[in-house]
């Protein structure tokens, strides 16, 4: 694999005294699909304020924004069938609606879409539970294209649905499908066509990741079988590391540490890789670093590493571990910070915001000597949705409502 070349603000880490930006949450994880942000949270004394929320329907897909609108992607009750809906952000009034039909599904923990939409180029792109993936014009919500994935390419539905994150990148859409000979496909975002298809791979939970810059960019995969590095203009795999989750249940994204990639899963624990042409070198394996679906991230210093852990054994509950970038070694663990998630973001100025699965919202610092909350407030009811942060407003969802918060 070829070196990788990071944008300056996520080599360097972002410092304090930097001018705070607004950008777009644009899709899972955020603009850089890390859990960065270039925007700060002023610690609250009291709750924060509502700017409002409104009732939604069923799903565990996360909220974004871009080009003033929140986007959420739900199932539409009592039919076979997913909408995406667009609201302003400053008012949550709802500007156009987008119904998908899907095949029937099922599942104790949910029936609602699991993959968070992402956009580009004035598209959104969202992908159901059965592998409907959906591209439409941002403004007016009209169809573009649309492909039934695991009907067009032979692909096995997951136990949860299919929940891989779209990814938008240089007028690409790259998906993990899981289907023969199509693992991972890329379409081009104008047409839907077919760009490539690669890996036989079944798929996981997980999202795809790009890393680096140019012809030096790769594509990060973590399918069923492992960690897979790809060029993201032809698909073909620079190299593939064994990773089997002893459930099929990983669902955390590549994270990049320097030079370096992490992989985890909730069985596994964690890995951290050197990419090298054709092997790559296992810098340091943790088995006690089992994410489950929150991705982890680094420190503004990108020398220590915070992630959520779960444990298999009820009663489930999950803690918050900070180790060292380069040898996985633990520095110190923060119990009970959620029952099966939290998600984690970093924020401009180096503090952290955790949103836990009990609805509660955390804004801490954090380092090599431990953590420091500085303000903490129940928000809103159980989720496994990540947080969204834009022009100073947080959106977060949760089983029945979405709600816009004003943090800045």
């Amino acid at each position: 694999m070829r070196a990788l070349i990071l944008p300056l603000c996520v080599a360097i880490g972002l410092t304090p005294c930097q001018v705070v930006r607004c950008e777009d949450w644009p899709g899972w994880l955020g603009p850089r699909r890390d859990g960065t942000s270039l925007e700060t949270i002023i610690p609250w004394a009291a709750q924060p304020e509502v700017l409002w929320k409104t009732q939604v329907n069923e799903g565990h897909s996360s909220p974004i924004v871009a080009g003033g609108f929140v986007l959420l992607h739900t199932r539409v009750p009592g039919k076979n069938s997913e909408q995406l809906t667009a609201r302003d952000l400053k008012t949550g009034k709802i500007v156009w609606v987008a119904e998908n039909e899907r095949e029937p599904f099922e599942n104790s923990f949910g029936t609602g879409p699991r993959s968070t939409p992402a956009t580009g180029s004035s598209k959104v792109v969202s992908h159901g539970v059965t592998g409907v993936l959906a591209c439409r014009d941002l403004t007016t919500g009209k169809e573009l294209w649309k492909v039934d994935t695991l009907r067009e390419f032979g692909g096995k539905n997951l136990f949860f649905g299919a929940s891989s994150s779209p990814l938008i990148h240089d007028g690409k859409v790259f998906l993990m499908v899981g289907g023969k000979q199509a693992a991972v496909v890329c379409f081009s975002l104008e047409t839907g066509k077919v760009i490539w298809k690669s890996m036989d791979d079944r798929a996981s939970y997980s999202s795809p990741v790009i890393v680096g810059e140019g012809t030096q960019s790769r594509l990060l995969v973590l399918t069923q079988a492992g960690l897979a590095s790809l060029d993201p203009a032809t698909g073909q795999p620079d190299w593939k590391f064994p990773l089997v989750d002893k459930l099929n249940e990983s669902s955390t994204t590549p994270v990049l540490l320097g030079g370096s990639v992490l992989a985890a899963s909730v069985t596994y624990g964690s890995v951290s890789l050197k990419p090298a042409d054709g092997k790559p070198e296992v810098n340091w394996k943790n088995p006690s670093l089992t994410c489950y679906f929150s991705t982890p991230v680094p420190t503004a210093s990108g020398k220590e590493l915070l992630a959520v852990t779960g444990r298999l054994l009820p009663p489930p509950s999950s803690v918050l571990r900070c180790v060292e970038a380069s040898t996985g070694k633990e520095l110190w663990a923060q119990q009970g910070v959620g029952k099966y998630h939290a998600a984690l973001m970093r924020l401009a100025d180096g503090r952290f915001l955790m949103h836990d699965d009990f609805g509660q919202i955390s804004l801490f610092e954090a380092g090599k000597d431990g953590m420091k909350t500085l303000a903490k407030s129940k928000v809103c009811g159980p989720t496994w949705a990540h947080p969204a942060l834009s022009t100073g407003i947080l959106v977060i969802r949760d089983d029945k409502e979405l709600i816009a918060l004003k943090v800045r």
